[in-house]
């Protein structure tokens, strides 16, 4: 039985190789194009929508497997097989929505309708449309109304609609299936178990849960360490793997938490610990800037005489921008205390002080051994971890 069923699954396979169904990806983003290049190497073809350019480009295998990402592709500008947006989704078969989300709030709520509509607009009958942006709860019947009345097709009937949120940490257990319909060749094309289809409103729990147990551990951690005080815990803590946990780790998918907000209001216990996990956040990030004043006062450092520079790895293309708006709050709030402040999110970061003290924050474990590489005597590094070390 079990030899019947590997033939089966084998046979599948083969079939959707020479089927080569085309995909479309929605948004040049490092989840979506991730995504793209592991179904172009499958034999998929794939076009990636690039919604500044209004184009869609073609990926080939042999250019998914020598470019592996964004930047990489953008650095060697290879020739590229380009077509129009509304050509190429017209003549998918799979439409993975996977934009990038610049704003928060309301204001996200807006910006992804509006990006749902232009994307589904030449979508055609028979096509499977796959919501890689996470949703709070309710948000994909939403998309499904919106879908049904931009296409004229009935979901279910004409269409087929699935949730599976993506993230550069973390793979989804389960692909949410209107219906709880089964595709054998999305389950191929994402190298998933064909068992893990279940319904819309499962993967959004499943999805939910991951998100609230993420960042309640993070806030009890972050919580605890702020009563740290003395010097000797410090110490004996830092050795902790968690102490690895940086500002970078924290952001990530603060979003989808946000997400979760919007859809909870009439949930008394899961507001209370969404708004205590995000309070605890906005707690860690004005004891950041209370430990840079610190800093200041302790080594009796002027303003006029004082640099600092944040150094944050940031990958512009991911699909949620809330490190982004977290970068422009932090430099915002340390201008109110020394006007020389200067980011760098690249690794070329120039740490060149001109007679002045530098201050560097490090952001993540990756900014903090590239600091610490180039640190000299009038640089002093402020790990943002929970326990906010400090390297001098």
């Amino acid at each position: 039985m079990i030899i019947l069923i590997s033939i089966s699954f084998s046979l599948v396979c083969v079939i959707i190789l020479f089927m080569e169904p085309t995909v479309v990806i929605y948004g040049v983003t490092t989840e979506g194009y991730s995504l793209a290049c592991m179904m172009s190497i499958k034999g998929a073809n794939v076009y990636v929508v690039d919604e500044s350019a209004s184009l869609a480009i073609n990926l080939k295998p042999e250019i998914a497997k020598t470019y592996n990402t964004i930047s990489s592709l953008r650095e060697d500008e290879p020739l590229l097989s380009m077509t129009p947006i509304d050509v190429a989704i017209s003549n998918s078969t799979y439409v993975f929505f996977a934009p990038t989300i610049r704003k928060s709030g309301p204001d996200a709520k807006n910006e992804i309708r509006t990006k749902f509509k232009d994307a589904m607009a030449s979508v055609v009958k028979n096509s499977s449309i796959i919501c890689c942006l996470p949703t709070g709860f309710g948000d994909n019947d939403e998309n499904i109304s919106i879908l049904e009345h931009v296409t004229g097709f009935e979901i279910g009937t004409s269409l087929s609609y699935f949730y599976y949120p993506l993230s550069n940490i973390h793979t989804p257990k389960f692909i949410g299936s209107f219906n709880n319909k089964n595709d054998q060749t999305l389950a191929y094309l994402l190298n998933v178990d064909r068992k893990n289809f279940v319904s819309i409103q499962s993967a959004e729990q499943s999805h939910a849960i991951y998100i609230m147990s993420k960042f309640s551990k993070l806030c009890g951690i972050l919580e605890i360490c702020k009563l740290i005080k003395d010097d000797k815990s410090k110490t004996d803590l830092s050795y902790l793997e968690y102490n690895d946990i940086y500002l970078d780790d924290m952001m990530y998918e603060l979003y989808d938490l946000q997400s979760l907000k919007s859809t909870f209001d009439n949930m008394p216990v899961f507001m209370y610990l969404i708004n205590g996990c995000m309070k605890s956040i906005a707690n860690y990030i004005k004891r950041l800037i209370d430990r840079v004043k610190l800093v200041l006062k302790k080594n009796d450092l002027k303003s006029s005489r004082t640099k600092i520079i944040l150094l944050w790895h940031l990958d512009g293309t991911e699909m949620r921008g809330d490190k982004l708006e977290i970068l422009n709050d932090v430099i915002s709030r340390l201008r109110d205390y020394v006007v020389d402040v200067e980011f760098y999110t690249k690794q070329n970061a120039d740490l060149d002080h001109n007679d002045k003290t530098v201050i560097v924050i490090s952001c993540s474990k990756h900014d903090y051994d590239n600091a610490a590489k180039k640190k000299d005597s009038s640089i002093i590094i402020i790990k943002a971890n929970p326990l906010f070390e400090i390297l001098r």
